[in-house]
């Protein structure tokens, strides 16, 4: 078995000749999230055939791997994020996994590391599932809980866009139908609390829930880590694949909430957001899950600050239960709740809040528990695989961190956004930026904070997600490229966010996987990654140009494609790119007892005319590689190397 492509130590990658390194990469892809053949345009809605699906395709099919990843590798990447599902791996029922999707990914997998591209595993999930309104759990588990599918959208238990939106009309932003980034209120809604809940917190809450012989968090748990192992299994002898994530972006449940008190904000108890819709509370959840009409209160978010009441709105008024064969209600069993001559009771008003006295610690208590049990799981496979851990990122908010202990060689991998850009789908690039810059280095430095506290020595920081949305300021870069302009100057608003992005992380030192790269973007504000009107991918095939154009295909290539230190002959103290010099600056302090070069990617499409390399410290020397994109400089004794690129 051959040495992982990338390793730890301490609070840093580092490469096999024990060169410290930054990763910087993609997420591939958003389109991911959904079986091929499935896209923005009309996908099926009732999700009669969830057993019947395929992932085969996702993230590209086979024969276009070539154009891909080379164009991935010569924009400067050197590591995805490689998005999967458990409903990929596991659709047709327990334990069928689709063998001709395991042989699919780990051809991609292999085709990455013929381009030297590292590759860690995200079992990628949004709201729970395709049927509650995102990607992740295959639509047999809600069966296997007791769970009626096909009555989620007339019981208003879910908010699914295949559903709710009119892809009949002409109109593309429908907000009175489907607002746009509506799709997480789903955390709020009856079918997220009743699976989120179940899966960390069931054998606590719900003992006496039984599922297949056990209490129903050991069944989602084990059926899901056992997918993940099926993967594992497949990918074990490639050196490219340093591990896995160990679930995106966790939710909380209704953990941390009183059951019938109605919040009006993240609190100390919960840090789940209050979003634009329907102000459900865990108790209005368990009786519209149980067949009860329920009226609830409707938020409305102007602006940056809480979201106030506009109005009220009757939800369910059918009565249709989501139980099959209408229960019994494993929460109603369990005291949290009753309802007697149809009228609901609240039976313990601190139940999901409190336990034996003591208040429920839902990173202590349940996270810990899972993040040993994901580690313990892929290193049964290989064990010295890594763990990129996640928690709920909301939790962020309150200052919280990882729990204590997590397991060894786990890489703090939180993700992070400007929300601001990302809900309103607004930036204005002749805004001065320095406010924004003061808070990308105060949360990004926090961030970081947490890999440094998770264990004696720390761990190190990749951000798993960030990134812009392409669709925002109404979709004004789209009509610029449709009416011929394809300059930079169309990308302008988003080339400048994501370099503001770009020089925190540089100064921070920090890698990163950036939200996303989808082979089947479109311009389009109803399709864009294909997925719930998300339009964040970096490369789209409406922007494709001519072969010869190191641009082709993507959208704002200046925000992302530029010179970085990707491995430095000892450790790199620091960085920094100035986009409008093209001047880079980086500090190596230099260890003798380290192989091999310090290597600077440097994209070719910068610098037509080559590059200047000032080096002052050490002794050292550098050649420039323009078929690799890189500049190697060898340092001939310890100590600080300062190295200054510029244009040639």
């Amino acid at each position: 078995m051959q040495q992982l492509m990338f390793d730890i130590d301490g609070p840093r990658f580092v490469d096999a000749q024990g060169r410290h390194a930054i990763l910087r990469g993609v997420n591939l892809g958003g389109d991911t999230k959904l079986p091929f053949g499935h896209d923005g345009r009309n996908p099926p809605r009732d999700f009669a055939d969830h057993r019947d699906v395929s992932f085969v395709g996702r993230p590209f099919p086979l024969d276009q791997a070539d154009e891909h990843l080379s164009r991935i590798k010569s924009w400067g990447f050197n590591v995805l994020r490689l998005l999967t599902t458990w409903e990929a791996v596991e659709h047709a029922g327990q334990g069928q996994y689709d063998e001709a999707y395991l042989d699919y990914l780990t051809a991609v997998c292999t085709k990455a590391n013929d381009y030297g591209l590292a590759v860690f595993i995200d079992f990628h999930q949004d709201v729970w599932s395709r049927m509650s309104g995102g990607d992740g759990a295959p639509g047999w588990v809600f069966e296997a809980v007791g769970l009626n599918l096909a009555a989620f959208d007339a019981a208003d238990a879910v908010h699914v866009m295949q559903q709710r939106y009119d892809y009949a009309s002409s109109e593309h932003r429908q907000e009175d139908r489907y607002p746009m980034m509506s799709w997480p209120r789903n955390y709020q809604m009856p079918v997220n609390g009743v699976m989120w809940t179940a899966f960390f917190a069931g054998a606590t809450l719900t003992p006496d829930w039984i599922v297949d012989g056990r209490n129903v968090q050991d069944f989602l748990q084990e059926t899901y880590l056992g997918a993940m192992r099926a993967v594992a299994e497949r990918l074990s002898d490639l050196p490219n694949v340093l591990g896995f994530d160990s679930l995106n972006e966790p939710a909380l449940g209704w953990v941390g909430q009183k059951v019938s008190e109605r919040r009006d904000g993240p609190d100390a108890s919960n840090a789940t957001p209050i979003w634009s819709g329907p102000l459900w509370t865990p108790l209005d959840c368990l009786k519209a899950a149980r067949g009860l009409p329920v009226r609830l209160p409707v938020m409305k978010r102007t602006g940056i600050g809480k979201p106030e009441v506009i109005g009220e709105t009757d939800l369910n008024p059918n009565g249709v239960s989501i139980w099959l064969n209408d229960g019994p209600d494993p929460f109603e069993v369990a005291g949290a709740w009753s309802l007697v001559d149809g009228v609901a009771t609240v039976g313990d008003e601190d139940f999901f809040r409190i336990r034996d006295g003591r208040a429920i610690d839902h990173e202590h208590d349940f996270m810990a528990p899972f993040f040993a049990r994901v580690a313990a799981s892929i290193r049964s496979v290989r064990a010295d695989w890594l763990l990129f851990g996640e928690m709920c990122p909301y939790l962020m908010i309150q200052g919280k961190t990882f729990p204590q202990p997590m397991p060894e060689r786990t890489v703090n991998a939180s993700h992070w956004y400007d929300v601001e850009i990302l809900g309103t789908k607004r930036y204005d690039p002749d805004t001065p930026g320095n406010d924004r810059s003061q808070r990308y280095a105060f949360q990004l430095g926090f961030i970081r904070a947490m890999g440094l506290a998770m264990r004696e020595g720390g761990a190190p920081t990749l951000i798993g997600e960030f990134g812009i949305p392409y669709d925002m300021n109404d979709g004004e870069a789209f009509e610029r490229w449709a009416e011929g302009d394809h300059g930079a100057d169309v990308w302008r608003a988003h080339s400048q966010a994501l370099g503001a992005m770009y020089d925190t992380m540089d100064q921070l030192l920090l890698s990163s996987t950036q939200w996303n790269y989808s082979a089947t973007n479109a311009n389009d504000l109803r399709i864009g990654d294909g997925w719930n009107q998300e339009d964040l991918s970096i490369y789209s095939p409406d922007q494709t140009t001519s072969e010869n154009d190191p641009a082709s295909g993507s959208r704002a290539l200046e925000g992302f494609s530029r010179p970085y230190v990707q491995r430095g002959q000892g450790v790199i103290a620091s960085m920094a790119f100035d986009a409008r010099s093209l001047r880079l600056t980086a500090v190596i302090e230099v260890d003798e007892a380290v192989a091999g070069v310090t290597e600077i990617f440097v994209p070719n499409w910068r610098y037509p005319d080559g590059v200047a390399v000032a080096l002052s410290g050490v002794p050292a020397d550098w050649i420039h590689d323009t078929v690799s994109q890189i500049v190697r400089v060898k340092a001939s004794g310890a100590g600080s190397l300062k190295i200054e690129l510029t244009a040639g």
